[in-house]
């Protein structure tokens, strides 16, 4: 079950663990290739910017397929995909189309280097670990730079949240990876040495960070607080401190909203979703060690073998709208990218941003990202 999947069973069923917004296509996502083979069509001339579009030369309105994770389009009462669907198609003279596969971006990856067709369009959900896997394994692009002026909102998406030095992904939301507590249970440590205390031992839930975007991300924060010579140190007076590691963010809020721990990685927006479907909010405080959270922006970007280019950038620049930003924040329970989004009442009072947002850039990754999980992998998991 993925994580918005999970979210939505829990919300029908009035049960304890409603919290979190969704990380997107990362670690946490897995399965099989579902071999969805959507198509494209070629003829619009849609503008960037606030165009309504028209198709000219064809009788038939284009479609634009878009790839993306399954979690962002397959709960129709909170998941974004479906209102984006609506609200593109009713502007545009298009038809959005989109594709899920199963294991996600790896589907895209397998099929360019199998030199399969691409149908899709444009990817909606990638993160910084993404591009470093795509770079690595393709060597061919398999997503173009975006054009200087195609945008006409590109300008307005913080400068902080860009991760992709060649351009081609552009920032759509973010999250901001920290401790959930239960105030009932326990105080939360104000930084990561105080995790190490013996009267916190047992008390904190992590997610392995081999197969969880969440647990890579919450890794990461302790290599940029510990130093790439400190951080497995750390880690082994975790493990001393009896730390317990999940698999994915889902066992890990399963067994946190099971009592079985006080402290879990997590959100930095989950009391959104706590208020929103009537939690306690003890059950749900927000921690960030050392002032700090992760941050682990998303982002999309135009297929190179589409021929839909205009398509896609309008699509693009339709996701950047501050409307559309807000709603994506609301339903994806993140923050929105832009500057220019206006967020309802509850986000100002429950949606938690650090005082320091910490992050990797993809060239401080690249090549690190593999060594650090593997070193953590040999160091802790496997003992």
């Amino acid at each position: 079950m993925k994580r918005r999947a999970f979210l939505r069973t829990a919300g029908a069923a009035g049960t304890a663990g409603l919290v979190a917004g969704c990380l997107g296509g990362g670690t946490d996502q897995d399965g099989e290739d579902s071999g969805s083979t959507a198509e494209s069509t070629a003829g619009s001339t849609n503008t960037p910017g606030e165009t309504t579009g028209t198709t000219v030369g064809s009788t038939a309105p284009a479609e634009l397929v878009v790839g993306t994770y399954s979690s962002f389009v397959d709960a129709p009462s909170s998941s974004p995909g479906p209102w984006l669907k609506e609200r593109y198609e009713s502007e545009f003279d298009a038809t959005l189309t989109w594709e899920t596969p199963e294991n996600g971006l790896n589907y895209f990856i397998e099929r360019q280097l199998g030199n399969a067709r691409i149908d899709a369009d444009v990817y909606v959900g990638l993160d910084t670990n993404m591009l470093i896997r795509i770079d690595q394994k393709l060597s061919e692009p398999l997503f173009a730079p975006v054009e200087e002026g195609a945008l006409s909102r590109r300008e307005e998406v913080k400068s902080s949240l860009e991760f992709d030095p060649k351009g081609r992904a552009v920032p759509y939301d973010t999250g901001y990876i920290c401790l959930v507590w239960n105030e009932a249970e326990t105080t939360a440590p104000e930084t990561f040495d105080g995790l190490l205390d013996p009267a916190h031992a047992g008390e904190l839930i992590v997610q392995n960070p081999t197969s969880s975007a969440t647990g890579q991300a919450f890794l990461l924060h302790t290599v940029a607080a510990k130093g790439e010579e400190g951080y497995l140190d750390y880690w082994r007076g975790l493990k001393e401190n009896d730390v317990r590691v999940l698999g994915n963010w889902e066992d890990a809020y399963n067994a946190y909203s099971n009592g079985e721990a006080p402290m879990v990685v997590s959100y930095s927006t989950d009391q959104v979703y706590a208020n929103r479907y009537d939690e306690p909010m003890a059950q749900h405080q927000i921690r960030f060690l050392n002032d700090q959270a992760y941050a682990n922006p998303e982002g999309m970007a135009r297929f190179a073998t589409s021929d839909n280019v205009d398509l896609a950038n309008g699509f693009m620049d339709f996701v950047l709208r501050p409307e559309v930003q807000a709603e994506i924040a609301v339903r994806n329970v993140q923050f929105p990218a832009t500057t220019t989004a206006e967020l309802p009442a509850e986000f100002a009072e429950y949606a938690h941003e650090p005082p320091e947002a910490v992050t990797f850039t993809y060239d401080e990754l690249k090549g690190s990202l593999s060594e650090w999980t593997d070193a953590w992998a040999r160091a802790f998991a496997s003992k």
